[in-house]
Formats: structure tokens, C-alpha cells, sequence
């Protein structure tokens, strides 16, 4: 083991409690570990095109194989990187550590996969590969592979670091225990997520509902003829470590979190952001952005002057006929958001726009200000309770979440299923492994006398 790695090992364990008949090891030495192969141009086309699997491919949960690509592999290439039944993959690079050793586990789905270099593959003919696989999704999900994985920009664990990788090995019968035991608490846990998800997309309709705003015959204007000032554009502003003029985000207005997080500082013309700086009231529109999002709103209702919005984003601000807060809600109805999404426009490869004349166009229902108020009132207290739901389904997501751990953790105590002294020790095993390796290596040539 390098210091670097050994380091890292079993933090969730004890001192001194490796349970009864199990045996620290590295994984080179129960498996061979392999980097993929790596892409280049010469390889986007040839007659032995093979599918590959990439980081990509690999997910917390498993293989995700919706979207596999091709590449030109030879034939003496081919028996190298093609995938078996039972290989483990795991994510070799991501540019963010915590990504790094994310395992999934290969159960011949493609015929002829093989396998990039942004994976490296263990293959084990002496150990569980589900074992192995349960127990790397541990180390990576605790980030002790991440903080073992170099590099500036892309952190990188390498094939050969991994291989030096301490694995806890338990007696192979009981390996196949822990993984059935691991396969049960998870199934249910992944049931009650699938619950918490549907859960969570059924909130989505209800905050529409919530937001629908019927007009009961109330008399309509459209938006120009309720405008205090004239829609104004904001201004366009490169981020600058040494800027002083502190700009919204689109994700303030996505979000409709303004937020210090989503603003940035430019170095914008203190002359062309004159006017520009945000009030209580104002609600912007997203004049530019994804099919989804374009016409997206909200209101900003936090101190006077404290940032200016960007080029992307449309100000509206209203006369005494309607309150922001009630136009806010009218411009995230369905309505709204169809005629904005239906209105925008762009050409191919570009995102879809709307310009003022689309806003100012837009029919506003206008009941009395009583009115306005009372369903303000009312929709706040709908959606204060479904955020509230959101939280709690949130919060029950993140259990989720610790209890995926807990039960790894409690695996690999040896605390998940009991220890049977009438299993094979995992020395044994260990030194049958080294046996056969030892047996099978060549003779060396005799030493002339």
C-alpha cells in the first residue's frame, strides 16, 4: 500500500475490529485492474466499430446506458477492453473530486461493450464482484477516493493508485451474505425514494393550481397600460475579480432566490448602469434563456440599489392599478407562461427570445386592489404549504440518503449479518490466491555456470 492511500482506509471503522476470519488486502491483489482505452480521431471510424462505456456512463446508481457511444476498436484491442459479466467500472476522472470512483457493475447488457479510459475496470475471479462494487461505493461515497485523487481542474485516481486500494475482504460466503443483505435494506430504501419523487412531482401541478389565477370576469389591460415606467433591458457585463458593480445572475430570476450566490461582480460602465440598479417591487423577466425558461418571473423585494440586472432580464414596474406581488403570480400562471414560451422566437443553435413588445402585448386580468390582496393573501398561504411539504420531502430525501451509508458502514463492521466460524477464512483465501499467481508465473532461465 502507498502511505497516501493507506491513509485513507477504513475510516468507518474501529480500531482494532476487523471482524473474525476477514483480512485486509489491496485490490490488485484479488483482481486485475485495468485503465480503458483511449480515444483519439483515427478511431471515430473503422471497420471493427464496438459500442464503449464512458464516466458518463457511470452513475451513483448504477450503469446508465441510455446513451452509449461508438469507436473503432481492433481486434487484439477488442479481447482487451471488452466488457465480461461481473466487471466492475469505476469513474477514473471527474472535475470534481467527489465524483471520482463512482462504481458501477457490468451484467453483459451490450454485446461487445468495451470500456474508455475515463474508467478503469476490475475484474475478479476471487472475490464477489457485487461485494467489491458495494464496497467501493463506500469509499467514494465518503470522498476517500476523491481525496486520494489528484489534479488541477480533473482529479484523476489513476488505475495504479487504485490498484494499491485497501480492500476489508470477509470469507467468500460471507461476502455473498453481506451482498444479499446490502440488496434487501436497499430495495426498500429505493422504494421509499420512488414514494418521496413521485411525491415531490406531484407538488408541481399543485403549485400551478396554485398560481392559476381566474379572471371571473374581471375587466384585462394589457401590461403596457399598467407600466409606471417603460420596460427597460438590463446591461451586459463581463464578470471581474476586481469589479465593484455587483450584476444579478439568470439564476436569481430561474430561482427566484436573490441571493449573494447569484450575483457576480463586473466591471461594468458606471454611466450605462445608471437606472439599472434594483428596487422593491420590480419583477424581471427572462427575455432569454431555454424553451423551458424563457418568460420566466419574479419579484425582487429586497434593498433598494443593491445589485443591477444583466442584458438577459427585462424590468417591469407597475403604476397603482396592480401590485407586484399579484403580477408576479399572473406572470408564473400557465397562461403566462404558454403565451411567453409560444411568443419567443431564434434561430437554430441559439436560445429562444422575447422582446418588450411581447411583454407589453400581454393581457393582465385587473380586479379591485381589495381583491388583489385577498388572492396574494390566499396564494401565499397555498404555496407556504406546499413548500413546506417540499422540505419535508426533502428532509426524507437526505435520511435517505444517510441511511444508504449507515448500512454500507454496518456491512463492512461486519455488523450486517452474522460471522460463521465453519467459513473459509479470508487468509485462506488470500493465500490460495497468492499460491495459484506464484504457480503460474514462468521459471526463470538457469544461470549459466
Amino acid at each position: 500500500m502507498t502511505e497516501r492511500v493507506a491513509t485513507n482506509a477504513g475510516a468507518w471503522l474501529k480500531p482494532g475490529t476487523v471482524p473474525s476470519g476477514w483480512a485486509w488486502t489491496t485490490l490488485d491483489e484479488i483482481a486485475d485492474v485495468r485503465l480503458g482505452r483511449q480515444r483519439s480521431p483515427k478511431n471515430h471510424a473503422g471497420s471493427r466499430m464496438r459500442p464503449y462505456l464512458r464516466a458518463a456512463n457511470v452513475t451513483w446508481r448504477g450503469l446508465e446506458l441510455s446513451d452509449v457511444k461508438e469507436m473503432n476498436f481492433t481486434e487484439a484491442e477488442s479481447e482487451t477492453y471488452e466488457l465480461r459479466p461481473g466487471d466492475v467500472l469505476v469513474a477514473e476522472a471527474s472535475g470534481s473530486a467527489s465524483e471520482v470512483g463512482k462504481p458501477g457493475i457490468w451484467r453483459g447488457e451490450i454485446e461487445g461493450c468495451c470500456f474508455q479510459n475515463t474508467l478503469v475496470r476490475v475484474r475478479t475471479q476471487h472475490a464477489s464482484p457485487e461485494y467489491l462494487r458495494y464496497f467501493l461505493l463506500l469509499e467514494a461515497r465518503s470522498g476517500r477516493i476523491g481525496n486520494a485523487s489528484p489534479g488541477v481542474g480533473i482529479h484523476h485516481i489513476g488505475a495504479g493508485r487504485l490498484s494499491e486500494w485497501p480492500v476489508l475482504l470477509p470469507p467468500l460466503n460471507e461476502q455473498r451474505r453481506i451482498v444479499a443483505a446490502i440488496e434487501e435494506h436497499l430495495s426498500r430504501l429505493d422504494a421509499a425514494d420512488a414514494s418521496l419523487a413521485a411525491a415531490s412531482r406531484r407538488l408541481i401541478p399543485l403549485r400551478a393550481h396554485a398560481l392559476a389565477a381566474n379572471g371571473n370576469g374581471w375587466p384585462t389591460s394589457a401590461l403596457r397600460e399598467l407600466l409606471r415606467e417603460p420596460l427597460r433591458n438590463g446591461h451586459s457585463a463581463k464578470a471581474s475579480r476586481d469589479g465593484t458593480v455587483r450584476t444579478l445572475t439568470l439564476t436569481a430570476v430561474t430561482r427566484a432566490q436573490f441571493t449573494d450566490d447569484n450575483t457576480k461582480l463586473t466591471a461594468a460602465d458606471s454611466a450605462k448602469v445608471k437606472g439599472l440598479w434594483l428596487e422593491p417591487g420590480d419583477i424581471f423577466i427572462e427575455r432569454s434563456n431555454t424553451p423551458g425558461l424563457v418568460g420566466t418571473a419574479a419579484l425582487f423585494n429586497g434593498p433598494r440599489e443593491w445589485a443591477i440586472f444583466p442584458d438577459l432580464l427585462i424590468r417591469v414596474r407597475v403604476g397603482d392599478a396592480v401590485l407586484p406581488a399579484f403580477l408576479e403570480i399572473i406572470l408564473k400562471s400557465r397562461p403566462a407562461r404558454t403565451y411567453f414560451q409560444r411568443s419567443a422566437q431564434g434561430i437554430a443553435g441559439s436560445m429562444p427570445k422575447i422582446d418588450q413588445g411581447v411583454v407589453e402585448r400581454l393581457e393582465v386580468p385587473v380586479p379591485p386592489l381589495e381583491e388583489q390582496r385577498r388572492i396574494v393573501a390566499e396564494i401565499e398561504e397555498r404555496l407556504g404549504a406546499i413548500d413546506a411539504l417540499r422540505a419535508a420531502i426533502e428532509r426524507a430525501q437526505r435520511r435517505g440518503a444517510a441511511l444508504r451509508r449507515s448500512v454500507l458502514e454496518r456491512a463492512f463492521r461486519g455488523e450486517l449479518v452474522p460471522q460463521d466460524p465453519s467459513d473459509e477464512p479470508a487468509e485462506a483465501l488470500l493465500a490460495r490466491i497468492r499460491a495459484e499467481r506464484d504457480a503460474a508465473k514462468p521459471a526463470g532461465r538457469r544461470k549459466r555456470a
